[in-house]
């Protein structure tokens, strides 16, 4: 009886061992970004804005404006989905929230003022 509870011991420390391997696993694994956070639908890698040193991608161009209104809101909504996004230029470069459209134009997006340049 002994070497039955030693054993069923065993085999449930290493399952939960395993368990612990797996969840630290998924959490470490860059998920890259397939959907556009504006409308949910499929990206063009071609169509995409560039935030605080994040780039986003859109499945339109007509996401890119909504996207500018508030672009913490839909950062945030992609990092609580996993998104490890692809780094820019722009990381560090906090303080006017500078958004460079696909068209490589930059536009300051920090939503006191109004301004769009």
């Amino acid at each position: 009886m002994k070497c039955v509870v030693k054993m069923l011991s065993i085999s449930l420390a290493i399952a939960v061992l395993m368990v612990g391997y797996v969840l630290a696993e998924e959490k470490t694994t860059p998920k890259p970004q397939t959907t556009c956070p504006v409308m949910g639908g499929k990206i063009d890698k071609n169509i995409f804005a560039d935030h605080e040193g994040k780039r986003v991608y859109f499945c339109c161009k007509g996401c890119i404006p909504e996207f500018q209104k508030d672009p913490a809101k839909y950062i945030k909504k992609l990092e609580d989905e996993g998104v490890t996004f692809e780094k820019t230029s722009e990381a560090g470069n906090k303080e006017s929230s500078p958004v460079t459209d696909a068209s490589g134009k930059q536009r300051n997006a920090c939503g006191d003022c109004g301004c769009d340049s």
